[in-house]
């Protein structure tokens, strides 16, 4: 069985910020999945930052999906945006 590669294309310490954009890529037959670094051993107990992830094939479309509604939306979501 083969392992798909995921990437991330948003993190955020709102979840409100990553429910939007995942419902906006699920809205986009996007599969994502969420990435809480809190359930690290890597990180301090206190990091709540999440990630979205998706899988490598789909990367791209995710980003002009979160530009576009970035672009569209009164939200300051810029500053999470990963490139």
């Amino acid at each position: 069985m083969e392992r798909e590669t995921r990437v991330s294309v948003f993190e955020s310490e709102k979840p409100s910020e990553i429910q939007l954009i995942k419902a906006r890529l699920d809205a986009n037959n996007i599969t994502s999945f969420l990435n809480d670094k809190y359930m690290s051993f890597t990180t301090t107990p206190t990091a709540n930052t999440i990630k979205l992830m998706v899988n490598l094939q789909d990367e791209q479309r995710a980003f002009d999906i979160i530009d576009e509604l970035i672009m569209k939306s009164d939200l300051d979501l810029t500053a999470n945006l990963k490139n």
